[in-house]
């Protein structure tokens, strides 16, 4: 694809970096954009500066926030005698979506790959041995994604939470095998929750 101007090839090259944006796609959402009034084009790129320099990871959760902790873990109306454990932020807000769950959350940041290198050490599962004592949690959810590496991930923390005398359990199976949490159906992922099991 040429361009007649250097401008329009490179927005279309970074906007093209995007996934699951080709350069066609690319190329019309500059056209887009050039139609649109100076002051707006402004402010979406104002909103994407703030958010890389302004967004950070809640302390207590892992979650993304605009604060040292977020809504979530500071919000009165949650149970704080249940953590739900995910392997990322974009797992909370499918599981926010369902409005079926009003404890905590926990944020691993990834699951347990030996193929990819990836260890215990690599994840966030120290500070949830902690938190679950200093809130006098009773049971902790593992609302991991039903593959080889969230089923490995679930049964090291199974084991690593069991002398901490806490109920563990696990989402139901209504979410399909080898399917990532954030792409499943609110109403399955809801129903998942509501009808969670002990985890063995």
């Amino acid at each position: 694809m040429e361009f007649s101007s250097k401008l329009i090839e490179a927005a279309v090259q970074e906007i093209a970096k995007l996934p699951g944006i080709g350069k066609k796609t690319a190329f019309r959402l500059v056209l887009h954009l050039l139609k649109q009034k100076e002051k707006d084009v402004k402010q979406l790129a104002e909103a994407l500066t703030d958010l890389r320099e302004g967004i950070q990871y809640c302390q207590e959760c892992g979650n993304v926030s605009d604060k040292e902790v977020c809504d979530i873990c500071l919000s009165p109306k949650r149970d704080r005698q249940t953590i739900c454990v995910v392997e990322n932020f974009k797992d909370i807000f499918a599981i926010e979506n369902t409005a079926q769950y009003r404890g905590l959350y926990h944020v691993l940041g990834g699951l347990i790959a030996p193929m990819d290198g990836i260890t215990p050490n690599d994840l966030r599962i120290e500070p949830l041995l902690k938190r679950i004592p200093k809130l006098e949690a009773k049971e902790v959810i593992l609302a991991l994604s039903p593959t080889m590496e969230g089923d490995t991930t679930a049964f090291y923390l199974t084991k690593k939470l069991k002398p901490l005398n806490v109920k563990v359990s696990t989402i139901a199976r209504g979410v399909p095998i080898g399917g990532e949490l954030e792409y499943t159906d609110e109403i399955t992922l809801g129903r998942s929750i509501q009808t969670r099991i002990t985890y063995e």
